[in-house]
């Protein structure tokens, strides 16, 4: 963490159950250009993978997470029908009020995370400045098609394993594992070392949520979501959008150009050296690029 920022980090009560949040407040003369609530992917994942997004802190804004009900370090209840897209729109909203995130809002979603943001959108837009996605989805049936078609490109003796593994339904093998990798190693991240803080997310996974919203991996998606599409509500969008994806992106870049289309009047970047993490694998320029579009979405 950069010293012209500070940090502070706690549990607060979001519609009766216990969530972990962290917020960077900016020190100095630019401090308090506004709010950016990151939302982090999954669904199940912890927010630790997207705290690259905190480096906005050096540009004056203050950066906002916290862990969604039943991941990370925040609250998990026995009832897995609360591990809806709805009711995680009204988490978001609840955020909001309950950290004193002030009146309107930058909301940035990480793959899960941007479906979210843009469900969030698509009800509570007048509370948002603009929108900030990174490897977002508004329809999962063509992501997963879009996940299929990376899948098919994979050496043969990679898709054999996957094939055998996922006939049985045998998920949690480790030959089905390894074969996992190779695909996360291509439209994941695509660092040849892996940060600690997406380790750490992928080995916090929260089944119960993954399991209930998505499924056993990233591209066999027979969760609640399966059917999730509100591409033909994308143009009710009308605050400033920014779409970000990687040229290998596990939500390829043909899914980046949909959500371009649908949101007139949206920025579209694709970063070149990356896949679905490139607030990681291309650091510097992504904050770059999101601190940019902050400044012009005033």
């Amino acid at each position: 963490m950069d010293s012209s920022s500070s940090k502070e980090e706690g549990y607060t009560n979001i519609l009766g159950h216990k969530l972990f949040y962290k917020i960077f407040n900016p020190r100095g003369s630019q401090a308090r250009r506004g709010t950016v609530l990151c939302l982090h992917g999954g669904p199940g994942m912890t927010h630790d993978y997207i705290l690259p997004l905190s480096d906005l802190s050096n540009f004056g804004y203050r950066v906002a997470f916290y862990d969604q009900l039943g991941c990370g370090k925040s609250e998990l209840p026995k009832n897995l029908a609360l591990f809806t897209v709805e009711r995680a729109v009204e988490e978001v909203e609840a955020s909001r009020k309950r950290l004193k995130l002030g009146g309107k809002i930058h909301l940035m979603g990480s793959s899960w995370g941007g479906l979210l943001a843009i469900a969030y959108a698509l009800k509570y837009q007048k509370n948002l400045n603009g929108l900030i996605l990174a490897g977002a989805y508004p329809n999962v049936p063509f992501a997963t098609r879009e996940m299929e078609r990376l899948k098919s490109e994979l050496p043969q003796s990679v898709k054999k394993v996957m094939r055998k593994y996922e006939n049985e339904g045998d998920y949690e093998n480790s030959e089905y594992q390894k074969a996992i990798m190779v695909f996360y190693r291509r439209h994941l991240c695509r660092l040849p070392e892996w940060p600690g803080e997406v380790k750490h997310s992928l080995d916090h996974l929260s089944k119960p949520v993954y399991y209930t919203m998505n499924g056993p991996n990233e591209f066999t998606i027979i969760g609640n979501t399966r059917y999730w599409d509100v591409s033909d509500q994308l143009s009710e969008i009308s605050v400033p959008t920014l779409v970000t994806g990687g040229r290998y992106d596990e939500m390829t870049p043909n899914v980046a150009r949909a959500i371009h289309r649908g949101i007139k009047g949206s920025k579209l970047v694709i970063f070149e050296k990356s896949s679905h993490l490139p607030f990681w694998e291309e650091r510097e320029k992504y904050i770059r690029v999101v601190a940019e579009f902050l400044e012009k979405s005033h």
